[in-house]
């Protein structure tokens, strides 16, 4: 199984900046892609930001050249860098992980718990 564990969330005021760190643990063959994602209240769970093994970065419209995704392939760990952060991002941030359990085995996503973030003044 793969353990995926967020920290970082917390409380900033609008503009302000906060690092999300994922890291992945367990018994797996390979981490894949790697990725962000958020749900606000009432809404539905919506992609942030991923990236592949190889570095390849997918960024939602809505936090292009504000949020930076990057990934520690050597420690399993993924983190989103948000800057100017608006009220509009305030959510619980996700953490997904693309991993497979053995060479042989079919790769399936896995979630981590959730980290809060809240934009406020």
């Amino acid at each position: 199984q793969v353990q995926l564990v967020e920290s970082g969330g917390g409380l900033v005021q609008p503009g302000g900046s906060l690092r999300l760190s994922c890291v992945a643990s367990g018994s797996f063959f390979s981490i894949y892609a790697m990725g962000w994602y958020r749900q606000a209240p009432g809404k539905q769970r919506e992609l942030v930001a991923d990236i592949t093994s190889g570095g390849r970065r997918n960024y939602a419209d809505s936090v292009k050249g504000r949020f930076t995704i990057s990934r520690d392939n050597a420690w399993n760990m993924v983190y989103l860098q948000m800057n100017s952060l608006k009220a509009a991002d305030t959510a619980v941030y996700y953490c997904k992980s693309e991993a497979a359990l053995s060479a042989t085995m079919v790769r399936r996503d896995y979630w981590g718990q959730g980290t809060q973030v809240t934009v406020s003044s």
